[in-house]
C-alpha cells in the first residue's frame, strides 16, 4: 500500500516534464489523472467484492501487475489517448486492488476486534512512510535519468512488490469468524442494507470533499508553486512534507477514532482543512507558509480513510467491508476526478487556480456538516449462526 500510494502521490512531479516533452497542455495531463481517480472509484466496489469473495491476495497481485503495466504504458504512449488509457484507466484499476479499500479490509479481518483500531492505524502510517520516501526518490530519478526512465523504474518496483501480497490471506476459513452482529447474510443483502442507510450516503457525500482537496493539491500544487515564483524544489519539499506529516497524522487519526466517535473526528478534520486552505490562499506566499500548509494538510491527509473505515465497521461489521468501503470510495474518487480535472480546466481557461482553492474551502465546510448527523450505531439484524454468516 505504501508503494501504491507513494507512486500515486508523486505523479504531480511528472506534470511539467511530461507536458513539456510531449507538447501537451496541463489540462490533458490533468484529464489522465482525473480518469485515474474516476476509474479507481468505479472499480473499487468491484475489486472489493472480489476480495470479499475470493480473498485479498489475488486482488492485490493483479493490482500490482496492472500498476506496472500502466506505468510502462505512460512511457510508451505516443498519443494523448494512449496516455489517458495507461495513466488513467489502467493505473486507476491497479489502485483499486492495491490501496485503501482492499488492504484495510484485509487487515481488519486478519486481526482480532480488539486490535483493529491499532492495526489499521499502523497500516496507514506505514503506507504514509511509503509516500514520504517516494517523493525524494522519484525527484532524484527524474533529475538523474529523465521522466521516462523514472516511470520505468517505478514500474519495475511495482512488479518486484508481488511477494508482499502473499501474507494477506484473509479468506473466510482463515480469518477471525464473523460474529452474529457482523454477519449480514449475502453480499447482495449487505449492499442493500448499506444503500438503505442514510448515514452511508452522508459518508459518501462527505468523502467527496476529501477526494477533491487531496487530488487537486497532490496534482497541481507543484505547478502552482512554480507559477508563484518559488521554483520546482518548493513543490518537491511540499509533497515530501505532506507525506512525512501523513505518517504521524494517519496513525494519530486512526487512534483517535478508537477513543472518540469517528464521525466527530472526521467533522473536525474537514473544518481544520478548510481553515488551513483559507489561510494558505490569503497569506502572502513564501517557503514558510508553503511548508506550514503542507505540514497541517499532511497531518490530516489520509487520516480520513481509517476513520471512514471505522464508521463502516462500527455500523455494518467487517464481513463485507471491502465492498462497502468501495461504494463509499466512489464518492471520494468522484471528488478526486473533479479536483484534478477542474484544476487543469480552470487554469487553462483563466490562468489561475484561485476558484479551485475557494471550492476546496467550501467543500471542507460542507463535509463537516454532513458527517455530524451520521447515525453510527450498529445496525440491528436478526441473529444468525456464524456458520451461516460464513456461507
Amino acid at each position: 500500500m505504501g508503494l501504491a500510494q507513494g507512486v500515486r502521490h508523486v505523479q504531480g512531479l511528472f506534470l511539467l516534464p511530461v507536458t513539456d516533452a510531449r507538447g501537451w497542455s496541463r489540462e490533458l495531463f490533468a484529464l489522465a489523472l482525473a480518469m485515474q481517480n474516476l476509474t479507481w472509484g468505479i472499480a473499487q466496489p468491484l475489486t472489493g467484492m472480489l476480495a470479499d469473495r475470493f480473498g485479498s491476495v489475488r486482488v492485490v497481485l493483479a493490482g500490482l501487475l496492472l500498476y506496472a503495466a500502466g506505468l510502462y504504458g505512460m512511457v510508451q504512449a505516443g498519443s494523448a489517448a494512449l496516455f489517458v488509457l495507461s495513466g488513467g484507466v489502467v493505473v486507476g484499476l491497479a489502485l483499486s486492488g492495491t490501496a485503501f479499500g482492499v488492504i484495510y479490509a484485509a487487515v481488519s479481518r486478519l486481526v482480532p476486534p480488539a486490535r483493529r483500531v491499532w492495526a489499521t492505524a499502523a497500516a496507514g502510517a506505514i503506507g504514509g512512510l511509503g509516500q514520504f520516501t517516494m517523493v525524494p526518490a522519484t525527484q532524484a530519478l527524474v533529475a538523474a535519468l529523465g521522466w521516462q526512465a523514472a516511470l520505468l523504474t517505478l514500474a519495475v518496483a511495482m512488479a518486484a512488490a508481488l511477494p508482499l501480497a502473499l501474507p494477506l490471506r484473509d479468506q473466510p476459513d482463515r480469518t477471525t469468524p464473523a460474529t452474529p452482529r457482523e454477519a449480514a447474510g449475502s453480499l447482495r443483502e449487505a449492499v442493500h442494507e448499506a444503500l438503505s442507510h442514510r448515514g452511508f450516503w452522508l459518508l459518501n457525500l462527505g468523502f467527496l470533499a476529501c477526494g477533491f482537496q487531496l487530488a487537486f493539491i497532490a496534482s497541481h500544487l507543484p505547478a502552482y508553486l512554480v507559477d508563484r515564483g518559488l521554483g520546482p524544489r518548493a513543490g518537491v519539499g511540499a509533497l515530501a512534507t505532506i507525506a512525512l506529516a501523513n505518517i504521524v497524522g494517519t496513525y494519530a487519526c486512526g487512534m483517535l477514532g478508537g477513543r472518540h466517535r469517528p464521525k466527530r473526528v472526521l467533522a473536525a478534520i474537514y473544518l481544520v482543512r478548510a481553515a488551513a486552505i483559507a489561510l494558505f490562499v490569503l497569506l502572502p506566499i513564501s517557503l514558510a507558509t508553503v511548508y506550514a500548509f503542507a505540514a497541517v494538510m499532511g497531518l490530516l491527509w489520509l487520516g480520513t480513510v481509517p476513520l471512514t473505515n471505522a464508521v463502516l465497521t462500527r455500523v455494518f461489521g467487517v464481513r463485507y467491508l471491502a465492498t462497502l468501503f468501495g461504494f463509499v470510495f466512489m464518492g471520494h474518487q468522484l471528488g478526486s476526478f473533479l479536483g484534478v480535472w477542474l484544476g487543469g480546466r480552470v487554469f487553462a481557461a483563466t490562468g489561475s487556480y484561485d476558484p479551485i482553492w475557494l471550492g476546496a474551502i467550501a467543500l471542507g465546510l460542507a463535509a463537516a456538516a454532513l458527517h455530524w448527523p451520521i447515525d453510527d450505531r450498529a445496525v440491528v439484524r436478526p441473529a444468525v449462526s456464524a456458520a451461516g454468516a460464513a456461507g
